[in-house]
C-alpha cells in the first residue's frame, strides 16, 4: 500500500471542531491520515472548497496533504444542499487521479455517506477497493431523535444503503455500530471491520489543575462540570442545563462553587435557533453558573478537560464519542448517556458513569453523587487514564492499513469494470 485517497466531502479535516458541521469526524480524519502518513503511506484527503481564499493544497505533514476541490458555490451551502453537488465533486475527485500516473491510488477511504457516493464511482473507475466509515447513520439517529430535532431525510437513508452495498469493507467504530450496519442496513458481516478510533495521548494528558484553571479564568476551588461539542439537539446540552437546575433546586449549597462551561458553537439543526440554549439558561436562572465559551483549538480544549471535575456527554446518539475519550485521557471522569459508541468510550463505574435516560432528574442525581464524592471521583480519574491509554491513533492506523489490504484482496468485481 503506497497511496490512499481519503474523501471527506462535506467538511474539511482542517475546520475548527465545534463550528458548523465540524466535529469528531474532522478530528478522526485528520488524526488517522497523520498516523497513516507516519507509517510511510501517502494520504491525500479530498474535501470541498468553502472559500476562494483556501489554498488548493495544504501539506499537513510528511506524506499527508489536503486538497480543496471546487464543487458548487464556495459559501451559502449547508449539508442538505450538497447532494446536488455530488456530480461536480466526483468530477474533481476523478480528475485528481487522471492527472497522475496510472494506478496512482491503491485504495479509497470515504467518510460519511455523501463521500461514499463519490467513492463508489472512484472505486469502479480506478479499480481499487472502497473502504467506508459511516460516522453517523440516519436510521440510528431517526430511532432516537432529540426533542425538536428533525429526522434525517429519505435521500440520506437511500444513499447510505447504496454506499453499504457498494463498499468492499465497512469500518465500524464499535461492535454496536457493526451490529447496526448488519441489522439495519443489511451489510454482510464479513465485510464489516471494527476499528476503535484513537486519542492523541501526547496532547490530551493530565495537567496541573490549578494552573489550567488560572489560565482559563476558573476559580481554583470550583466544582466544574464541562460540556464540549456542537450546540444542537443531538448533542443534548439542554439535558445538562436542565439537570443543573434540578441539582441546584435540590442542593442549593452547591451553587456558589459550581461552574458549568459550555464550549462550542451552534451547528446542524441548532442553527435554526442559535440563541435557544442561552435563553434556556436565563429562563432557569443559571446565568451565574453557566459560561458559554466559543469553540477552541485542540490545545486549549485539553486545558478545559483537565480543568473540569466532570465532563458531561448527554448526546442522544454517538457513533463513538471522541470528546469522552479525550476527557478521560486528561484524567477527568465522564458522565455520558448510555447510547451508541459511548458505551465503549466510557467504562461504566470505572472511568465514568453511563446514564440510561435523558431525564434531567436522573442526570442531576448522578452529578450530585459524584460532585459530593471526592474519593469516588479520584478513583474514576485513575480508571479514566487507564481506559484512555488503551486507545491510540497509532494502533488505529495500523489496523486501518491492514483493513485496506484485506479489502484489496477481497474486493468484488462490478459489472461496469
Amino acid at each position: 500500500m503506497k497511496r490512499v485517497a481519503m474523501v471527506s466531502l462535506h467538511t474539511s479535516p482542517l475546520d475548527q471542531p465545534g463550528t458548523g458541521d465540524a466535529g469528531g469526524m474532522n478530528v478522526y480524519v485528520l488524526e488517522l491520515a497523520r498516523r497513516i502518513g507516519a507509517l510511510g503511506v501517502d494520504v491525500e484527503v479530498m474535501t470541498r472548497a468553502t472559500s476562494s481564499r483556501q489554498p488548493a493544497v495544504v501539506e499537513v505533514a510528511d506524506h499527508v496533504r489536503v486538497s480543496h476541490l471546487v464543487a458548487g458555490p464556495y459559501e451559502g451551502m449547508d449539508k442538505a444542499d450538497l447532494p446536488a453537488q455530488l456530480c461536480a465533486f466526483a468530477r474533481e475527485v476523478l480528475r485528481q487521479e487522471a492527472e497522475a500516473p496510472r494506478g496512482h491510488f491503491d485504495a479509497v477511504h470515504t467518510h460519511y455517506w455523501l463521500s461514499g457516493q463519490v467513492g463508489a464511482l472512484a472505486r469502479d473507475r480506478w479499480g481499487v477497493p472502497l473502504v467506508h466509515s459511516m460516522h453517523t447513520m440516519a436510521k440510528v439517529k431517526n430511532a432516537a431523535l432529540a426533542a425538536g430535532d428533525s429526522p434525517e431525510p429519505a435521500v440520506r437513508v437511500i444513499g447510505e444503503e447504496q454506499v453499504v452495498d457498494a463498499a468492499d469493507l465497512l469500518v465500524a467504530n464499535t461492535d454496536r455500530e457493526a451490529d447496526e450496519l448488519v441489522s439495519l442496513y443489511g451489510a454482510a458481516p464479513e465485510r464489516v471491520e471494527v476499528i476503535h478510533p484513537g486519542v492523541d495521548l501526547a496532547r490530551f494528558r493530565p495537567q496541573h489543575r490549578a494552573s489550567v484553571r488560572a489560565a482559563l479564568g476558573l476559580p481554583r476551588d470550583a466544582r466544574v462540570v464541562l460540556f464540549a461539542g456542537r450546540i444542537q439537539p443531538l448533542k443534548a446540552p439542554d439535558v445538562l442545563v436542565r439537570a443543573v437546575a434540578h441539582l441546584l433546586a435540590d442542593d442549593p449549597a452547591l451553587r456558589p462553587g459550581l461552574v458549568v462551561p459550555i464550549v462550542g458553537g451552534p451547528s446542524g439543526s441548532g442553527l435554526a435557533r442559535p440563541e435557544a440554549l442561552a435563553q434556556l439558561v436565563s429562563e432557569l436562572g443559571l446565568d451565574d453558573v453557566v459560561r458559554f465559551v466559543p469553540p477552541v483549538g485542540q490545545a486549549e480544549l485539553a486545558w478545559w478537560y483537565a480543568a473540569a471535575d466532570l465532563v458531561a456527554v448527554p448526546s442522544y446518539n454517538e457513533s463513538f464519542g471522541l470528546v469522552a475519550l479525550e476527557a478521560q485521557a486528561t484524567g477527568t471522569p465522564v458522565v455520558a448517556a448510555g447510547v451508541g459508541g459511548l458505551t465503549t468510550a466510557v467504562r461504566h463505574g470505572e472511568s465514568g458513569w453511563l446514564v440510561d435516560t435523558h431525564e434531567p432528574g436522573d442526570w442531576a442525581a448522578v452529578l450530585r453523587r459524584l460532585l459530593r464524592d471526592d474519593a469516588g471521583r479520584l478513583a474514576l480519574s485513575a480508571g479514566a487514564l487507564e481506559h484512555a491509554r488503551g486507545f491510540a491513533w497509532e494502533r488505529a492506523a495500523e489496523a486501518t492499513l491492514a483493513a485496506y489490504e484485506r479489502a484489496r484482496r477481497t474486493m468484488r468485481v462490478t459489472a461496469g469494470r
